[in-house]
């Protein structure tokens, strides 16, 4: 009996593991080739320095309601956001963030795979910097 359960609880798992698409760096947790996911602390650390562009990923509704200092908006569901990333130069430093850290990875993942290779996601999202206590511009 108790070893029917341990398998069944097992496969169940398994299942959802597969299911859930953890081989999506966004929903395993993990880095996007190319990025770094960091916290909160190293990404306000990193975006005081030189040479570091800001990306916020949402969409221009969210980042009107708040977003972090000094980040400009490149919504990742526009149809130009292909295009938009294209035109940035690739020698920069992009610290990228979204609401939760779901679409930052996505975009991360699409910046990696034309050639940029400095990139910072931010994991917890803009939802972790707000709860962090860190400041909001609007």
């Amino acid at each position: 009996m108790k070893r029917t359960l341990l398998a069944g609880c097992i496969m169940f798992l398994l299942a959802t593991w597969m299911v859930s698409g953890a081989d999506d760096p966004a929903k395993a947790g993990q880095a996007a080739p190319g990025a770094k996911r960091i916290g909160v602390e190293e990404y306000d650390q990193l975006r005081t320095r030189t040479n570091v562009v800001q990306l916020d990923v949402r969409s221009s509704a969210e980042f009107a309601k708040g977003h972090i200092p000094g980040a400009t908006n490149i919504d990742i569901s526009s149809t130009q956001f292909s295009e938009r990333i294209a035109a940035l130069d690739k020698g920069k430093t992009y610290l990228v963030n979204c609401a939760v850290g779901m679409r930052s990875a996505r975009a991360c993942q699409k910046l990696g795979s034309i050639g940029f290779t400095n990139l910072f996601d931010l994991a917890p999202g803009f939802e972790g910097w707000k709860k962090a206590g860190k400041p909001v511009a609007k």
